[in-house]
Protein backbone atom coordinates (compact mmCIF):
# COMPACT_ATOMS: atom_id res chain seq x y z
CA UNK A 1 0.00 0.00 0.00
CA UNK A 2 1.25 3.48 -0.85
CA UNK A 3 2.52 5.22 2.26
CA UNK A 4 0.21 7.97 3.48
CA UNK A 5 -2.67 6.84 1.30
CA UNK A 6 -5.12 6.73 4.19
CA UNK A 7 -4.24 10.06 5.74
CA UNK A 8 -4.42 10.81 9.45
CA UNK A 9 -7.42 10.53 11.72
CA UNK A 10 -8.41 13.96 13.01
CA UNK A 11 -9.85 13.97 16.51
CA UNK A 12 -12.00 16.92 17.42
CA UNK A 13 -11.46 18.69 20.71
CA UNK A 14 -14.27 18.97 23.22
CA UNK A 15 -14.75 22.75 22.61
CA UNK A 16 -15.08 22.11 18.86
CA UNK A 17 -17.76 19.47 19.49
CA UNK A 18 -19.61 21.74 21.92
CA UNK A 19 -19.44 24.67 19.48
CA UNK A 20 -20.90 22.50 16.73
CA UNK A 21 -23.77 21.37 18.95
CA UNK A 22 -24.64 24.94 19.92
CA UNK A 23 -24.23 26.10 16.30
CA UNK A 24 -26.63 23.37 15.16
CA UNK A 25 -29.12 24.38 17.86
CA UNK A 26 -28.96 28.00 16.69
CA UNK A 27 -29.43 26.93 13.06
CA UNK A 28 -32.36 24.72 14.00
CA UNK A 29 -34.12 27.50 15.88
CA UNK A 30 -33.77 25.85 19.29
CA UNK A 31 -31.99 29.04 20.41
CA UNK A 32 -33.87 31.96 18.90
CA UNK A 33 -32.17 35.23 17.88
CA UNK A 34 -31.71 37.49 20.89
CA UNK A 35 -32.07 34.74 23.50
CA UNK A 36 -29.56 34.67 26.34
CA UNK A 37 -27.46 31.52 26.78
CA UNK A 38 -26.85 30.68 30.42
CA UNK A 39 -23.49 29.08 31.07
CA UNK A 40 -24.62 26.95 34.00
CA UNK A 41 -27.69 25.62 32.21
CA UNK A 42 -25.74 24.79 29.05
CA UNK A 43 -22.97 23.04 30.98
CA UNK A 44 -25.54 20.90 32.77
CA UNK A 45 -27.49 20.07 29.60
CA UNK A 46 -24.37 19.15 27.65
CA UNK A 47 -22.74 17.33 30.57
CA UNK A 48 -19.49 19.29 30.29
CA UNK A 49 -17.40 21.48 32.55
CA UNK A 50 -17.42 25.24 32.15
CA UNK A 51 -13.85 25.45 30.80
CA UNK A 52 -14.46 23.84 27.38
CA UNK A 53 -17.95 25.40 27.25
CA UNK A 54 -16.48 28.88 27.62
CA UNK A 55 -13.94 28.14 24.89
CA UNK A 56 -16.73 26.91 22.61
CA UNK A 57 -18.82 30.00 23.26
CA UNK A 58 -15.80 32.19 22.60
CA UNK A 59 -15.43 30.49 19.21
CA UNK A 60 -19.06 31.22 18.41
CA UNK A 61 -18.63 34.83 19.52
CA UNK A 62 -15.69 35.18 17.14
CA UNK A 63 -17.84 33.71 14.37
CA UNK A 64 -20.50 36.32 15.08
CA UNK A 65 -23.22 33.87 16.11
CA UNK A 66 -23.10 34.99 19.75
CA UNK A 67 -22.73 38.52 21.04
CA UNK A 68 -21.50 39.57 24.47
CA UNK A 69 -23.30 42.34 26.32
CA UNK A 70 -21.28 43.76 29.20
CA UNK A 71 -22.58 42.76 32.63
CA UNK A 72 -25.42 40.84 31.01
CA UNK A 73 -23.91 37.78 29.35
CA UNK A 74 -23.94 36.07 25.96
CA UNK A 75 -26.86 36.24 23.54
CA UNK A 76 -27.66 34.70 20.19
CA UNK A 77 -27.15 37.39 17.57
CA UNK A 78 -30.22 39.15 16.20
CA UNK A 79 -30.40 39.99 12.49
CA UNK A 80 -32.39 42.32 10.28
CA UNK A 81 -32.96 42.46 6.52
CA UNK A 82 -29.63 44.23 5.92
CA UNK A 83 -27.90 41.33 7.64
CA UNK A 84 -29.79 38.84 5.47
CA UNK A 85 -28.63 40.64 2.33
CA UNK A 86 -25.06 40.71 3.59
CA UNK A 87 -25.15 36.99 4.37
CA UNK A 88 -26.13 36.17 0.79
CA UNK A 89 -23.50 38.57 -0.55
CA UNK A 90 -20.82 36.79 1.49
CA UNK A 91 -22.11 33.35 0.48
CA UNK A 92 -21.95 34.34 -3.17
CA UNK A 93 -18.29 35.33 -2.78
CA UNK A 94 -17.31 32.18 -0.90
CA UNK A 95 -19.17 29.84 -3.23
CA UNK A 96 -17.77 31.55 -6.33
CA UNK A 97 -14.29 30.91 -4.96
CA UNK A 98 -15.26 27.29 -4.28
CA UNK A 99 -16.52 26.87 -7.85
CA UNK A 100 -13.24 28.17 -9.27
CA UNK A 101 -11.24 25.84 -7.04
CA UNK A 102 -13.39 22.78 -7.72
CA UNK A 103 -13.20 23.27 -11.49
CA UNK A 104 -9.41 23.56 -11.32
CA UNK A 105 -9.18 20.26 -9.42
CA UNK A 106 -11.81 17.71 -10.45
CA UNK A 107 -14.83 19.24 -12.19
CA UNK A 108 -16.49 16.02 -13.35
CA UNK A 109 -15.95 14.09 -10.11
CA UNK A 110 -17.16 17.03 -8.03
CA UNK A 111 -20.20 17.55 -10.25
CA UNK A 112 -21.13 13.87 -9.90
CA UNK A 113 -21.14 14.23 -6.12
CA UNK A 114 -23.17 17.43 -6.31
CA UNK A 115 -25.72 15.70 -8.52
CA UNK A 116 -26.33 13.22 -5.69
CA UNK A 117 -27.65 16.07 -3.57
CA UNK A 118 -29.76 17.26 -6.53
CA UNK A 119 -31.32 13.79 -6.66
CA UNK A 120 -32.07 14.11 -2.94
CA UNK A 121 -33.92 17.33 -3.78
CA UNK A 122 -35.82 15.52 -6.52
CA UNK A 123 -36.86 12.86 -3.99
CA UNK A 124 -38.61 15.56 -1.94
CA UNK A 125 -40.04 17.51 -4.90
CA UNK A 126 -43.64 16.95 -3.79
CA UNK A 127 -42.98 19.21 -0.78
CA UNK A 128 -41.04 22.18 -2.20
CA UNK A 129 -40.89 24.08 1.12
CA UNK A 130 -40.29 21.13 3.42
CA UNK A 131 -37.41 20.75 5.86
CA UNK A 132 -36.15 17.80 3.81
CA UNK A 133 -35.97 19.93 0.67
CA UNK A 134 -34.19 22.73 2.52
CA UNK A 135 -31.74 20.25 4.03
CA UNK A 136 -30.92 18.83 0.59
CA UNK A 137 -30.56 22.37 -0.77
CA UNK A 138 -28.14 23.36 2.00
CA UNK A 139 -26.24 20.10 1.58
CA UNK A 140 -25.51 21.02 -2.04
CA UNK A 141 -23.86 24.28 -1.01
CA UNK A 142 -22.02 22.76 1.95
CA UNK A 143 -20.65 19.98 -0.27
CA UNK A 144 -19.56 22.45 -2.95
CA UNK A 145 -17.37 24.33 -0.48
CA UNK A 146 -16.12 21.12 1.13
CA UNK A 147 -15.01 19.82 -2.27
CA UNK A 148 -12.86 22.94 -2.69
CA UNK A 149 -10.58 21.54 0.01
CA UNK A 150 -10.01 24.88 1.74
CA UNK A 151 -10.37 24.74 5.54
CA UNK A 152 -10.72 28.52 5.73
CA UNK A 153 -13.42 28.71 3.09
CA UNK A 154 -15.27 25.89 4.85
CA UNK A 155 -14.97 27.60 8.23
CA UNK A 156 -16.44 30.83 6.86
CA UNK A 157 -19.13 28.97 4.97
CA UNK A 158 -20.22 26.90 7.98
CA UNK A 159 -21.02 30.11 9.84
CA UNK A 160 -22.77 31.59 6.79
CA UNK A 161 -24.95 28.49 6.43
CA UNK A 162 -25.93 28.71 10.08
CA UNK A 163 -26.89 32.36 9.55
CA UNK A 164 -28.77 31.39 6.38
CA UNK A 165 -30.75 28.85 8.36
CA UNK A 166 -31.57 31.58 10.87
CA UNK A 167 -32.87 33.65 7.94
CA UNK A 168 -35.02 30.77 6.77
CA UNK A 169 -36.40 30.29 10.27
CA UNK A 170 -37.40 33.94 10.40
CA UNK A 171 -38.61 34.39 6.83
CA UNK A 172 -39.94 31.29 5.11
CA UNK A 173 -39.19 30.76 1.43
CA UNK A 174 -42.18 30.25 -0.83
CA UNK A 175 -41.86 27.92 -3.80
CA UNK A 176 -45.03 26.92 -5.64
CA UNK A 177 -43.18 23.91 -7.05
CA UNK A 178 -39.70 22.47 -6.66
CA UNK A 179 -38.95 22.60 -10.39
CA UNK A 180 -37.07 25.89 -10.45
CA UNK A 181 -35.21 25.20 -7.22
CA UNK A 182 -33.98 21.85 -8.53
CA UNK A 183 -33.19 23.19 -12.00
CA UNK A 184 -30.99 25.95 -10.57
CA UNK A 185 -28.83 23.48 -8.63
CA UNK A 186 -28.69 21.04 -11.53
CA UNK A 187 -27.57 23.82 -13.87
CA UNK A 188 -24.73 24.80 -11.53
CA UNK A 189 -23.56 21.18 -11.26
CA UNK A 190 -23.71 20.70 -15.03
CA UNK A 191 -21.69 23.88 -15.66
CA UNK A 192 -19.07 22.66 -13.17
CA UNK A 193 -18.95 19.28 -14.93
CA UNK A 194 -18.15 21.06 -18.21
CA UNK A 195 -15.48 23.16 -16.53
CA UNK A 196 -17.36 26.37 -17.35
CA UNK A 197 -16.54 28.51 -14.34
CA UNK A 198 -18.04 31.70 -15.81
CA UNK A 199 -21.43 30.04 -16.35
CA UNK A 200 -21.36 28.23 -12.99
CA UNK A 201 -20.59 31.46 -11.14
CA UNK A 202 -23.28 33.33 -13.10
CA UNK A 203 -25.88 30.67 -12.30
CA UNK A 204 -24.85 30.68 -8.65
CA UNK A 205 -25.21 34.47 -8.43
CA UNK A 206 -28.67 34.27 -10.02
CA UNK A 207 -29.63 31.47 -7.63
CA UNK A 208 -28.55 33.55 -4.62
CA UNK A 209 -30.46 36.58 -5.90
CA UNK A 210 -33.61 34.49 -6.41
CA UNK A 211 -33.35 32.91 -2.95
CA UNK A 212 -32.90 36.32 -1.31
CA UNK A 213 -35.84 37.81 -3.21
CA UNK A 214 -38.04 35.00 -1.94
CA UNK A 215 -37.00 35.81 1.63
CA UNK A 216 -37.19 39.58 1.26
CA UNK A 217 -39.65 40.53 -1.53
Amino acid sequence: MKRGALGSVVQESTPVIIARKIRDAIAGGDFAPGVQLGEAELAKELGVSRGPLREAMQRLTQEGLLVSHRNRGLFVVSMDEDDFRDIYLARSAVEAAAISRVISMDPQGSAAKLMETVRAMEDTAESPNSEAMTEADMSFHALLVELAGSPRLKKMHDTLLTETQMCLNALKSTYDTADRRIAEHKGIAEAISRGDSDLAEKLMAEHMDDALMRLIP
